[in-house]
């Protein structure tokens, strides 16, 4: 079984909306931080202050690949703003996993390692 690691950056104030979201979908397992940045605007300027890092929230799930459109636009649902988005809703990286292992039983999950050619 191929998986994936989707990790999305949202607004904080739409991180609960969206791990909200996952829960109802039949994806729980989230792990979430508090992280800074900025975007290609380069920051925000108010008045005469210009904040170049945002406060924003990542969530990293990993999920099954045949899962991943579902996942990604249950995310992109629950974190747009409004109906058309905005600048600063955020971004959704999406990666290979190579290996899995809990850590307390030291067991190698269910992810397919390739044959070798």
């Amino acid at each position: 079984m191929s998986m994936i690691m989707v990790r999305a950056i949202v607004r904080p104030e739409k991180a609960d909306e969206v791990l909200a979201a996952l829960m109802d979908a039949g994806f729980p397992a989230v792990t979430k931080y508090s992280v800074a940045g900025r975007g290609k605007q380069r920051g925000i300027k108010i008045g005469e202050v210009t904040y170049d890092e945002i406060p924003k929230t990542m969530l990293m799930s990993v999920v099954k690949a045949s899962d991943k459109d579902f996942v990604i636009e249950t995310i992109m649902d629950a974190a747009r703003s409004g109906t058309k988005g905005a600048f600063g809703d955020g971004k959704i990286f999406v990666s290979d996993v190579g290996d899995v292992y809990t850590i307390s039983s030291g067991v190698k999950e269910g992810v397919e390692e390739e044959a070798a050619a």
